[in-house]
């Protein structure tokens, strides 16, 4: 590894906006991707490993695959294939990719790779906390080699996007949400609600996909079932989750406001499991462990996905 460019670990369910954050984490130079961790989330975690090594393969990248959790800790979860398509990519019937996934488990390459980049490690992560939480209680020790921890999900003032109060992410496994909030001291977040105020007008959307890239003309192709889902149902702006955590992951000065509060994760309620509970008053005498992004720069946001739209 280039001791120059920082290490960062993505665990993710590829999906339609996992894909964007990865093609913004491939393109920018000052990081290296050491590993992709994979979890069941979006769709089933067949698709989801299938999905991620091909969109290593369309941007020409080496990155190991990591094949993790196929299901929540606890429960059994509901997948977002409406939304994505059933596999995940839009349903377009793309090739395989011709690499498969590696022997080793995410969780375990989760820990190994902790070792390898102990102090430096940028981990983001995009979809359901299982293969982190597994991790965890494999070695409870593993926040104290990650540099920093950027997590999509969440809804700090429960306004969920899968129940009333909850996001599909921490929805979908709010059991492992509870190990991992309670083991990071510090946990970058992007929720839900960050996500709903920093979403992009579907014009400048599809004059980005209309790049003479191979990246470009592949999104095109999978996100085309999800932003016509996203115009019937949300309106004139496409909102992309995972793209807003990897633009806070790899350019934190653009984030304009952060508020640092103690989170907890719901497990049990009627109408709240899975909600994040975010003590904004510190009533509970708990310690801040999250870090809330409350607004980012939005031309910053909008540039570096089409720069990485556009990359060769």
């Amino acid at each position: 590894m280039n001791e120059s460019r920082i290490p960062l670990l993505i665990d993710t369910d590829p999906g339609v906006d996992d894909a964007l954050a990865l093609l913004m984490a491939f393109d920018d130079p000052r990081f290296e991707v050491v590993g992709l961790t994979i979890a069941a989330g979006n769709v089933g975690l067949e698709h989801t490993v299938a999905n991620a090594l091909k969109l290593c393969e369309v941007c020409g990248v080496d990155v190991p695959v990591f094949a993790g959790a196929d299901a929540p800790l606890v429960h059994p979860a509901r997948d977002a294939a409406y939304v994505h398509g059933r596999d995940g990519f839009g349903d377009t019937g793309y090739a395989r990719a011709a690499r498969s996934a590696e022997a080793e488990h995410a969780a375990l390459a989760i820990l190994r790779l902790s070792h390898e980049h102990a102090g430096k490690l940028l981990l983001v992560a995009l979809g359901p906390l299982t293969n982190l939480a597994l991790a965890l209680k494999l070695d409870p020790t593993l926040p104290q080699r990650v540099a920093r921890c950027v997590v999509m999900g969440g809804a700090v003032t429960a306004h969920g996007n899968i129940t009333p109060a909850a996001e599909f992410n921490i929805a979908f496994d709010p059991e492992a949400a509870h190990v991992v909030f309670a083991a990071f001291p510090r946990i970058e977040l992007a929720d839900w609600e960050a996500v709903l105020a920093h979403g992009f007008l579907h014009g400048d959307a599809e004059r980005w996909l209309a790049a003479d890239s191979p990246r470009a003309r592949f999104y095109a192709g999978i996100s085309a079932h999800t932003r016509a889902w996203s115009r019937q149902g949300r309106g004139e702006r496409w909102h992309a989750a995972d793209a807003l955590a990897m633009a806070l992951a790899l350019q934190p000065e653009g984030a304009l406001e952060m508020v640092e509060r103690p989170l907890a994760v719901e497990v049990a309620g009627i109408h709240t499991r899975g909600a994040t509970v975010v003590d904004w008053n510190r009533q509970g005498g708990r310690a801040d462990n999250a870090a809330i992004l409350m607004r980012y720069d939005q031309r910053r946001f909008e540039d570096t996905i089409e720069r990485a739209l556009a990359a060769s």
